[in-house]
């Protein structure tokens, strides 16, 4: 499922104060270090699901050549998505949907944060809460 127009803001509850950039754990890239390469290096060019399959690929190490259908299989599952991301729930990362549904990082502390919070025409919807929060 894509957003279009919407903000998803940090978890209620999160630590975060300001944005931080995830970091590997014994050498290997986690689920938030492959969502935020992916974002923060190519902002408004992937959809949620452009995301949450390729996460799940790298991940997985599925071969690139039967990603189109294993892509298909993944998503007619449902999922989620952003909305669960370690990026809103622990690291200060709110994410934007542009009208084309493309999502960018957009740091808690910034200026960009607070004037989407303001705009009326952005929608507003939190990311879901930590179990520890």
């Amino acid at each position: 499922m894509n957003y279009y127009n919407t903000l998803i803001e940090i978890a209620e509850g999160s630590p975060a104060t300001k944005a931080e950039v995830p970091k590997p754990k014994g050498g290997k890239k986690t689920k938030p270090v492959i969502e935020y390469e992916m974002i923060a290096n190519h902002p408004y060019k992937y959809t949620e699901e452009d995301i949450a399959f390729e996460t799940y690929a790298v991940l997985h190490n599925i071969p690139k050549a039967i990603w189109p259908k294993e892509r298909q299989t993944f998503l007619s599952k449902g999922h989620p998505h952003l909305r669960v991301s370690a990026l809103a729930k622990r690291y200060g990362w709110g994410i934007h949907n542009n009208a084309e549904g493309k999502v960018a990082l957009i740091a808690v502390n910034s200026l960009k944060y607070k004037k989407l919070m303001k705009d009326p025409r952005t929608t507003k919807i939190k990311a879901f809460r930590s179990e520890s929060a």
